[in-house]
């Protein structure tokens, strides 16, 4: 493809690519054109931005430098320059839109702190493509990425996470999978519904849907890939677990906190609605 049609940016602007998740038809127009306009390209992987190229019938004079985890720090400074210099830079990861658990964010704040422009070009998504099949509900979510490596931290984050109402949406790779699996059930339960996504939009696309404990299972002998992880908020139960709560709440005083401050953070930590918390609390200390 010529770059001689009208540039889609003007100099000196960053260009997040969101590229496709799976099939490469699914590349708009919009993304062939900043591909081929690009003065610089900054991909995660440089043979699969190549390939890309290739299945879309996209040339470009575009300098290709690769731009991953390892040496995003080093990259960014030399990519900053070319910005300043007036140049087109066009970041490119694997699959998706750069920045969302993947290179790109620590440009951005550096572009935008040094008041170079920064806009992006649209493209599939694993975080909404999985939530849109998941039959789980989309109406509110939230995106956790991936949780820490480490068994310990990322317990201890599921365990938080444990009274999220909202559907949450995450990351894993694949030799991580079930034991992240084996925690999640641990720490939400067993019975909890998730979804797992594999190669979304390719041929050979992976939805499994049960609870947890049984995720867990299958995940044990066919975890393969990077998966896409849904997970149902918890059920809402406003008053569910006020005694407990309620417990807390003195616990806190009793140390030293504030009642108000106390409410604060066991309703955090529980899910009980704060008002309904507080008023219980009250109650219960006036002896009423």
């Amino acid at each position: 493809m010529s770059g001689s049609a009208e540039r889609l940016v003007g100099p000196g602007t960053l260009v997040l690519a969101g590229t496709p998740i799976g099939d490469a038809t699914q590349a708009s127009p919009q993304l062939r054109r900043a591909l081929a306009q690009a003065d610089v390209i900054a991909a995660e992987d440089t043979r699969l931005l190549r390939t890309l190229l290739a299945r879309t019938g996209v040339e470009t004079d575009a300098r290709i430098v690769s731009y991953f985890e390892g040496n995003e720090a080093e990259r960014t400074g030399p990519l900053l320059r070319e910005l300043a210099g007036g140049a087109v830079v066009v970041v490119a990861t694997d699959a998706g839109m750069p920045s969302v658990s993947d290179p790109g964010f620590r440009l951005v704040r550096t572009a935008v702190d040094a008041g170079i422009r920064v806009t992006s070009v649209p493209g599939p998504s694993a975080v909404t493509t999985a939530l849109a099949v998941s039959g789980l509900a989309c109406d509110r979510f939230c995106f956790e990425g991936f949780l820490p490596r480490a068994a310990g931290p990322r317990r201890r984050r599921l365990a938080v996470l444990a009274a999220e109402e909202r559907t949450m949406v995450l990351f894993e790779a694949p030799h991580r999978l079930a034991g992240f699996l084996s925690d999640a059930a641990d720490a939400l339960g067993a019975d909890r519904p998730g979804v797992l996504c594999r190669e979304l939009t390719k041929p050979w696309e992976e939805i499994i849907r049960g609870p947890l404990a049984e995720l867990r299972d299958w995940a044990a002998g066919h975890a393969r890939g990077e998966t896409t992880i849904v997970i149902a908020g918890r059920p809402a139960d406003p008053d569910g677990g006020l005694d407990e709560a309620l417990v807390r709440v003195d616990e806190r005083i009793d140390a030293g906190e504030r009642l108000s401050e106390a409410v604060g953070r066991v309703a955090a930590e529980t899910g009980v609605r704060r008002r309904t918390l507080y008023e219980a609390a009250l109650a219960s200390r006036n002896g009423s």
